[in-house]
């Protein structure tokens, strides 16, 4: 699916399932090393965790909605609210396994 300014609070943000959006550009060196790790992790927790990538080269607007100034950057949501960021080159393995942690582990907020 493709996801951008116009559907991104429909497509990330509402459903309930805890998601992990990769923001990630063709020239980021960064962006392809920790793919891998993304992907495994992903994998790792195909039941309880979505991963949505984007373009950020292609959804610019988007990326100055959201306030991204770097890539790779890494935006984590549950239950309609994005709980945590990671972003730039100092983004490391260690870093997104404690942050997916941290997602799958939260419980849901509460109204």
């Amino acid at each position: 699916m493709d996801v951008n300014k116009d559907n991104y609070q429909q497509v990330v943000v509402e459903p309930g399932t805890p998601t992990l959006v990769d923001f990630w550009g063709p020239q980021c060196a960064r962006c392809f090393a920790l793919m891998p790790v993304v992907e495994k992790l992903t994998e790792e927790n195909k039941d309880r965790l979505r991963l949505i990538k984007i373009d950020a080269s292609k959804n610019r607007r988007l990326c100055l909605n959201l306030r991204l100034l770097s890539l790779p950057s890494f935006l984590f949501y549950r239950d309609g609210q994005e709980i945590e960021r990671l972003a730039g080159n100092d983004v490391t393995e260690k870093d997104l396994k404690h942050a997916v942690e941290n997602l799958l582990s939260r419980r849901p907020f509460s109204s």
